[in-house]
């Protein structure tokens, strides 16, 4: 890199978050991995590693100090506390333990809660009802690191991994798991592993910033997202360079604001398909403590796409977004499309004109599309 371009400034994801000046954290799942990997490898070696280093979905190489460790009777037990970084995460300083135990070759690795740690009771979340709350991303991470100690010390690789949290049930009270049917303690989270402090003040500074830039850079399309796994989906589907990607966060008044007194040609707003659901109902934070899924407003969604009297009825009774969108896919009712469609609807209201045609991608849990609204508006197609 030439001095010129070294001093350029850079856009997108990274040059947001470290415009903010706050110091991030690590996720639930991410301290679960390490104390699993941590455990895992004194079962197989008898000496736990500390601190433990993981490797995080982006590459990011953490180091973690355990806070306790046990070691016999077959199963080894280390903990991590929670660091959330300047982000005022109810979990911050939470003491999460992993308590590994070999299974018979070809168990795989089996997770279990274990005290503090939530059970899906209802259906609509991207667990099974009866499992540990423990979500899909986490889970893989800690099987990949089960994988790399067993390859690293010729264990198998079969382990029962049993996730507690230390007061986990009474932090769980200040968290929506009770009234999504996670019962028993919280959630073990996180797409990344990393927590991202938000600032209201200096978050919204950072997506000007990342208007600026990307408009200074000749950039004609940007993508404002919710988070890194809507952000990859925006990179696949339009091909937009780091700089044309603004990270949205919970903050889509703040997009749209901006941008409607600084226009772009093209939007597009990237998003998971309950919070794109509050954009569409008219919200412009997004954030659980300041927005709810409307369901009685979905079920209004899928009764103008065709759901009968029934289904509109049980969209409005959904124990989640995802369980509302499932509801009608199974019946052929396209909301996702209907939810995608309303809230560019809404994103062009705010823009009250302004030349920016916008278009809309809905996703799951997983990153799939579920939802999609062509572009529209004064340069729309």
């Amino acid at each position: 890199m030439t001095e010129t371009e070294a001093a350029q400034p850079k856009g997108g994801r990274t040059a947001q978050l470290s415009h903010t000046g706050l110091r991030h954290g690590w996720t639930t799942g991410a301290c679960a991995t390490a104390a699993t990997t941590a455990a895992y490898t004194a079962l197989l070696t008898g000496d736990f590693p500390d601190p433990v280093t993981i490797t995080l979905p982006k590459g990011q190489t953490p180091a973690f100090a355990l806070a306790a460790e046990e070691l016999g009777g077959g199963r080894a037990m280390a903990a991590v506390v929670k660091d959330a970084g300047d982000d005022p995460d109810v979990t911050h300083g939470a003491l999460i333990r992993s308590t590994v135990r070999l299974l018979p070759p070809g168990s795989g690795v089996v997770f279990r809660a274990g005290p503090g740690v939530g059970t899906v009771t209802r259906p609509g979340l991207p667990l099974a009802v009866g499992e540990p709350a423990v979500n899909p991303v986490p889970r893989q991470l800690m099987r990949e690191h089960v994988a790399e100690v067993a390859a690293r010390h010729g264990g198998t690789g079969d382990v029962e991994v049993e996730i507690s949290v230390d007061h986990g049930e009474e932090i769980a009270r200040s968290t929506w798991n009770p009234r999504l049917g996670i019962l028993g303690g919280l959630s073990i989270l996180g797409t990344t592993g990393i927590v991202v402090p938000y600032s209201c003040s200096a978050w919204i500074d950072s997506i000007r910033r990342g208007v600026d830039v990307a408009r200074a850079a000749g950039r004609t399309h940007v993508a404002g997202c919710t988070g890194s796994t809507s952000e990859k989906v925006a990179v696949a589907v339009h091909g937009l360079p780091e700089d044309a990607l603004l990270d949205m966060g919970d903050f889509a008044g703040a997009v749209l604001k901006y941008i409607r007194r600084h226009p772009v040609d093209r939007l597009t707003v990237a998003g998971g398909f309950a919070k794109l659901s509050k954009l569409a109902a008219g919200h412009l934070d997004l954030h659980s403590a300041r927005s709810q899924v409307d369901k009685g407003f979905l079920a209004e969604l899928a009764r103008r796409g065709g759901a009968d009297s029934g289904l509109a009825a049980a969209v409005a009774a959904a124990n989640t977004g995802l369980d509302a969108l499932q509801q009608c896919a199974a019946r052929g009712v396209p909301l996702g499309d209907l939810v995608a469609a309303a809230a560019r609807d809404e994103a062009l209201a705010v823009l009250r004109g302004a030349p920016v045609a916008v278009d809309v991608i809905c996703i799951d849990r997983a990153g799939t599309i579920v939802g999609r609204a062509d572009p529209c508006g004064p340069r729309g197609s």
